[in-house]
């Protein structure tokens, strides 16, 4: 088993890696605790055993489209309707999405309960799980509503990971990939860092990568747990790709693939302002080609309508955008001053 730990101002809580850890799930779950399970209908039909375990439980709808306010609402009346009380604790078992609209239930119901993150897909696994980011989508644009709400433990299985789809395997591999352009601002720990690891495999062991992922996702939120300064980085390609998430309706891309679209344009950018050479821009191209990662690179989409999105995202600063730049090899800086000129230039 691998562990790390995550320490932040108020919190302190361990990741946990290990293939067939669901099936220790038991040593987790305490006798005089009462717990409350939230997942999705999918894993409720791949995982029925698991599910049974759990007298008290909300099962919701997958996919980004139900990321939303009705969904949030569901879950909360539903727990206080099983009557869940401060000491208890609720399980996320599920992905990206089942996991911030869970965890933004723990952080609201009775002003808070403790919950533990069991995540299903590999972008799940590498990024949203940890860090405490909970929240849903609205009309203006994507995780607008939510809060930094810490879990009491991550409990990681990559033995999950052997029932997804090919599509969803990708999706994850958009996050994995962030963290070649970031993982020096990330930590100064070279065992850690993603980007020859990834070049010099066809195969990656999704165990090293996880773990990997979740060491240098650790570091940042151990140092900056409310994207005050260092976290922001975490954000490359992100502004770009909730974006694309949002003029396509949540219908079109997956997370992953619109991460991967929009670190491209985020290298484009670079490129035109003079922060990287031709050569970092090919390799930054060529790593997330590598693993097929974004199905297009720019959209047939009014360009104006795009940039309006972009303008309304959370890294927004006295109406100005800021947008994580590669600047060197795993490299990145949140530049603010961008015309919007040199935006539309790449979208």
């Amino acid at each position: 088993m691998k562990k790390l730990s995550v320490k932040t101002k108020n919190k302190e809580y361990d990741i946990l890696i290990k293939n067939g850890l669901l099936s220790d799930i038991d040593t987790f779950l305490s006798n005089d605790t009462k717990f409350f399970l939230i997942t999705n209908d999918n894993l409720a039909k791949i995982y029925p055993d698991f599910i049974s375990k759990f007298k008290n439980r909300v099962i919701i709808k997958d996919g980004e489209n139900h990321k939303n306010f009705e969904t949030f609402q569901f879950i909360t009346e539903e727990l206080l309707r099983q009557r869940i009380e401060r000491k208890d604790k609720i399980v996320v078992f599920g992905g990206g999405v089942t996991g911030d609209l869970a965890g933004y239930a723990a952080a609201s119901v009775l002003r808070g309960v403790g919950f533990i993150q069991i995540p299903t897909t590999l972008l799940a696994q590498v990024d949203s799980s940890v860090g405490g980011k909970t929240g849903f989508n609205t009309k203006y644009g994507k995780n607008l509503v939510g809060a930094f709400y810490q879990p009491d433990i991550v409990l990681i299985d990559p033995s999950l990971l052997k029932t997804l789809p090919e599509k969803e395997i990708k999706t994850g591999f958009g996050e994995v990939v962030k963290y070649c352009f970031i993982e020096k601002n990330c930590s100064s720990n070279q065992d850690f860092y993603m980007c020859d690891y990834l070049k010099n495999t066809e195969n990656p062991d999704y165990s090293e990568i996880i773990y990997r992922a979740c060491a240098l996702k650790a570091e940042v939120v151990s140092n900056d747990e409310k994207e005050s300064g260092l976290r922001a980085v975490l954000n490359f390609g992100h502004t770009f790709a909730h974006a694309i998430e949002t003029v396509t309706n949540f219908e079109t891309y997956t997370h992953g693939e619109a991460v991967s679209m929009g670190m491209k344009s985020a290298f484009e950018l670079s490129y035109n302002l003079g922060l990287i050479d031709k050569s970092y821009y090919n390799q930054g191209f060529e790593l997330i080609d590598k693993f097929n990662l974004a199905p297009l690179y720019k959209l047939d989409v009014d360009k104006n309508l795009y940039l309006k999105i972009m303008k309304s995202d959370k890294k927004v600063l006295s109406s100005h955008l800021r947008i994580v730049l590669p600047i060197s090899k795993g490299m990145v800086k949140i530049a603010g001053d961008i015309s919007e000129t040199e935006i539309l230039k790449v979208i």
